[in-house]
């Protein structure tokens, strides 16, 4: 039987090649995203390309609301979720006396809240079978902090502090969770830094560039088939730059 793979934030990105990896392995496919349903639906055509079943769904993972009925939508397509990618969240950056309450609530529900979310909804489902692995997605900067991004930096080491603790409770039943803090991976999401600042950036990574949105998710890949003893880490990739 084919493993479930769910993974959050896969329109673009980390998320949308990772979905395409997994796919290329045997893996069938639950992936969502907030609001980028033509993207999504891409992927989708090109999952089933490769011979993975794949269930889309446009939704905030930081409403529980939300994501309690993407896990439903699983529930009647597959058997179970074998392991959950929490791949879901926003970059903002700006001076943090500059940042309002409405950002802030945003930024702690697509970065936090979602992976809160949806691990719950995922291990309801993983403890019966005491089988289960949730990779979480955290950055560098929830390990140093990064100016400019506080309101990102303290999501992130929420992130890590959140996947140490889950990791303690579900080793008995054999639940794996672990996390990447990735550093500078050629996304979208890193659009906003002109040519100056990218070549600073890059001048500061001793590998001398980003690291590619495929490299991370062979990465992912290998850290859902690693063994069941590889659990409660936060694994830096970063090209040696932290």
């Amino acid at each position: 039987m084919k493993k479930t793979a769910v993974i959050t934030g896969a329109s673009r990105g980390i998320g949308r090649a990772a979905a395409l990896h997994f796919a290329t392995r045997g893996w069938n496919l639950a992936v969502c995203c907030r609001q980028n349903t033509a993207l999504l639906e891409t992927l989708r055509q090109e999952a089933e390309a490769l011979g993975a079943a794949c269930l889309t769904y446009t939704g905030d993972m930081g409403n529980p609301e939300h994501c309690a009925c993407f896990f439903s939508q699983i529930e009647t397509r597959f058997p179970h979720p074998d392991l959950l990618v929490n791949n879901a969240g926003i970059s903002l950056t700006g001076l943090f006396q500059d940042m309002t309450p409405a950002l802030w609530q945003q930024i702690l529900a697509s970065n936090l809240s979602s992976v809160f979310y949806c691990s719950q909804q995922a291990v309801r489902r993983m403890l019966p079978l005491q089988s289960g692995c949730i990779l979480n997605i955290s950055s560098v900067w929830g390990t140093v902090g990064a100016a400019c991004e506080v309101a990102y930096s303290a999501t992130k080491g929420g992130v890590s502090s959140l996947t140490r603790a889950l990791a303690k409770e579900l080793a008995p039943s054999h639940i794996r969770v672990n996390a990447v803090a990735f550093g500078a991976i050629h996304t979208d999401m890193n659009a906003f830094l002109n040519e100056e600042e990218r070549q600073a950036l890059l001048d500061e990574i001793p590998a001398g560039r980003m690291g590619t949105a495929e490299e991370a998710a062979a990465f992912l890949y290998q850290l859902a088939e690693a063994p069941e003893y590889l659990t409660g880490q936060v694994i830096t990739m970063d090209g040696g730059w932290t």
